[in-house]
């Protein structure tokens, strides 16, 4: 059984998305991302959530229905938030600088 497949996706405030000609758009204030959907896999959006169904139980079928749920949960965090890669350095002794991608840098 997919958990992750079967798992509603909550669309945030200022986020529209629609289902149109195979594909998932998703719009906000990041901007726009299009996802082409799989065969097979109905995704349905009504009140404020995006659910994706599958018609079949074998092993591929479960992970794509998986895959198909985690690529359009990251296309609506992307126009919404973002995408964000943080850092923790744990540990004594350890020099860090933060770049901006100019030539000096400051350091942490």
């Amino acid at each position: 059984m997919s958990r992750v497949g079967r798992k509603p996706i909550p669309v945030p405030q200022g986020v529209r998305v629609e289902v149109a000609e195979g594909a998932f758009i998703a719009e906000g204030p990041k901007g726009r991302l299009v996802q082409p959907l799989l065969p097979g896999y109905p995704v349905t959006v009504e009140a404020g959530e995006v659910k994706v169904a599958r018609s079949g139980e074998s092993g591929p079928e479960r992970a794509k229905h998986g895959l198909l749920r985690a690529l359009l949960a990251n296309a609506v965090q992307g126009v919404s938030a973002g995408f964000v890669r943080g850092l923790e350095i744990s540990g004594v002794g350890y020099k860090a600088e933060l770049r901006d991608g100019s030539a000096g840098g400051k350091e942490i």
